[in-house]
């Protein structure tokens, strides 16, 4: 069983003067530092930011698959934590939104042979990538379609590899259960997401409360 931690109740989460530490270790700039003004470092919470950092540093990670480009915000993450020759490939179904991450990316000195940027549907290029390639898969998709990306993202994985899901609480309410609404679209795509993981051996799942939640899941 999964168990949804309470979400933290301070507005400036921890650590947070840490946030840009390892930029300059990796080759790039974080958008929380230079960039603490701007809308992209906005759109990222730093909490969510510093976690999906981690997780690529912990997974010494060469070779990471994001779903949903967005603003490049993500990317920036993902990158900082990554080796410095690591490659991150993006997808998006948005061009207009990938021009924009491009253009983040560019501005905060990500030289252009890290990022690998693909416009396209998501569950179509999955299949067209290697399998058991990739160290993490971000999924940060329409959330009706979780469980659909569970079976594309663990072929990606290689063994030991990390497998993300990014707003895993539908409505903030799911950590609460005198609050759940199992009525709605999103609160029925998480059930189902987690019934099929559970149902799968070989994941190993923690729900880590931050932002909206993420929802990690090792491959063994």
């Amino acid at each position: 069983m999964i168990v949804f931690p309470e979400k933290p109740t301070d507005n400036e989460p921890a650590g947070r003067n840490d946030a840009g530490r390892r930029g300059a270790d990796s080759g790039v700039v974080s958008l929380r530092g230079n960039h603490a003004g701007s809308a992209e470092a906005s759109v990222l919470p730093v909490s969510t930011g510093a976690t999906l950092r981690f997780l690529t540093s912990v997974l010494r990670a060469r070779a990471v698959v994001e779903v949903g480009t967005g603003s490049g915000a993500t990317a920036l993450s993902l990158l900082e934590g990554m080796a410095a020759d690591g490659l991150l490939t993006s997808i998006d179904l948005d061009p207009d939104a990938q021009r924009t991450a491009r253009a983040a990316l560019t501005e905060a000195g990500v030289p252009g042979n890290r990022t690998r940027l693909i416009t396209g549907v998501a569950q179509e290029v999955l299949l067209r990538l290697t399998e058991g390639a990739y160290d993490l898969v971000l999924i940060d998709a329409t959330k009706p379609d979780y469980s659909a990306y569970l079976e594309p993202g663990k072929r990606l994985l290689r063994p030991g590899g990390t497998l993300v899901f990014r707003g895993i609480v539908p409505d903030s309410d799911l950590g609460d259960p005198a609050r759940r609404n199992p009525g709605t679209p999103r609160t029925a795509a998480l059930h189902e997401l987690l019934r099929a993981v559970h149902a799968d051996p070989s994941l190993v799942p923690v729900a880590l409360p931050v932002e909206d939640g993420l929802l990690a899941i090792a491959r063994t």
